[in-house]
């Protein structure tokens, strides 16, 4: 199923592992164009191809803009995850795939991501906390997106009553009319 242009939760395509994109055609160029689209008017700071229903390593990420004036995401081609610590913090997590909750997943406080950009280069993304004391929205939306190219969501990062109770909550947000972008529904 798909609502505002986003493939949901249950859908199976968020279950598959993507393809490497080896080479960068127009059509690359125009789904980067529409995952940025789509990732703006859902108003989310990050999305994986596999949530436009594309199956290829593909991953936008800006977690930073305030308006269309500042908006200019990162477009990483066939992320890896080259280096994580083992310090583990906790971060309330939405996902534009999951719409109306919101789950509490640790993840490792510092990564270090290598891409290709859209002109073929090889890019290092590093990020994370400086101090421990909270984990850093940035490093937790690479391993997120990173995450989709590998058929994982954030319920896959719970424990298995929490994953039972969160997909409760989330089937209770889409009777109640969730769509992308909301973390919660009154």
């Amino acid at each position: 199923m798909e609502v505002n242009g986003i493939v949901l939760s249950p859908d199976p395509r968020l279950r598959e592992e993507c393809a490497p994109i080896e080479e960068i055609t127009p059509e690359i160029e125009r789904l980067i164009q529409k995952m940025k689209d789509e990732m703006f008017e859902n108003g989310g700071c990050g999305l994986a191809a596999p949530q436009v229903g594309e199956l290829v390593q593909l991953v936008v990420i800006d977690t930073s803009y305030t308006g269309k004036h500042d908006y200019d995401p990162w477009v990483l081609i066939n992320p890896v995850i080259v280096e994580q610590s083992d310090t583990k913090l906790p971060f309330c997590e939405g996902c534009l795939s999951i719409p109306g909750i919101n789950c509490e997943i640790s993840r490792p406080d510092h990564v270090v991501v290598e891409a290709y950009d859209p002109k073929g280069d090889l890019m290092r993304y590093e990020a994370g906390t400086a101090d421990g004391s909270e984990a850093d929205l940035t490093c937790v939306c690479l391993q997120h997106e990173i995450d989709h190219l590998h058929g994982k969501t954030m319920f896959d990062r719970l424990l298995p009553g929490d994953r039972i109770a969160a997909m409760k909550r989330y089937q209770e947000a889409l009777a109640r009319g969730a769509k992308p972008g909301e973390t919660s529904v009154e």
